[in-house]
């Protein structure tokens, strides 16, 4: 049995918030199981290198799942249309994570105003990385815990949840979720969990799910939890707790 389960959400391309976080908990990949749910990428400035240290820490033992924005990201690039091309760079901050892996403005034609189409864009780490992002899990479950990037649908266990749900639910698994396990998910700020814009801490729900969605990517603070013993941490641009 590991010492520590420790729990991490919605990176967002903060590298520097991650490294400065397992480095604040002590991370140990010897002793320590790591559980990332989810959002390496998009909106902040260092999705290509997080993806690069998160495949580090999976070889080292860490779980890695993924979260809706690997799912904009691999219809975006590989399984859609225009339409997830334009949602993904222009609505959910595709165009930094494409700028991390050194694409300009002018071959994302963002300059052009024709962001909407998808250009031809060719690189081995970005290839490497969509290989990578397939491979990730959609949930992860222990006797106790089910560790799963957005929830799961109310009266269903993760198996029999429509994966799409497991990546996307919000509101009806907030609500609705009676199950026995305690849920950690990330996917939603826990400042509109709080109903509190200033408040980015841990949510714990009365009904045994645990929001840990600090939104790092606007603003907020990257949370990590510590399941054994309940220990919450946390890093901001210029905080460590």
């Amino acid at each position: 049995m590991p010492k520590r389960t420790l729990a991490i959400s919605d990176i967002h391309g903060e590298l520097d918030l991650l490294d400065r976080l397992l480095d604040h908990i002590e991370y140990d990949p010897v002793s320590d199981q790591l559980v990332l749910l989810g959002d390496y990428v998009d909106r902040g400035p260092k999705s290509m290198q997080t993806l690069e240290r998160v495949i580090e820490l999976r070889a080292k033992g860490a779980i890695a799942l993924m979260g809706n924005h690997e799912d904009l990201m691999l219809r975006a690039l590989v399984s859609g249309g225009e339409e997830d091309w334009k949602r993904w760079v222009v609505r959910n901050g595709g165009c930094a994570t494409l700028q991390s892996y050194g694409f300009s403005d002018h071959e994302l034609r963002i300059e052009t105003g024709e962001a909407y189409k998808r250009p031809a864009l060719k690189s081995a780490a970005l290839e490497r990385h969509l290989d990578f992002v397939r491979s990730l899990d959609r949930y992860y479950e222990t006797d106790d815990c089910l560790y799963v990037h957005a929830g799961i649908q109310p009266g269903r266990t993760a198996a029999q949840s429509d994966p799409m749900e497991l990546l996307w639910i919000r509101e009806e698994f907030h609500r609705g979720y009676d199950g026995t396990k305690t849920v950690v998910f990330g996917h939603t700020p826990t400042r509109s969990l709080h109903r509190d814009p200033d408040n980015d801490g841990i949510y714990y729900g009365a009904n045994r799910i645990i929001g840990i969605d600090g939104g790092a990517a606007f603003g907020g603070q990257l949370n990590a939890i510590d399941m054994q013993s309940g220990k919450v941490f946390y890093v901001k641009a210029d905080l460590l707790h």
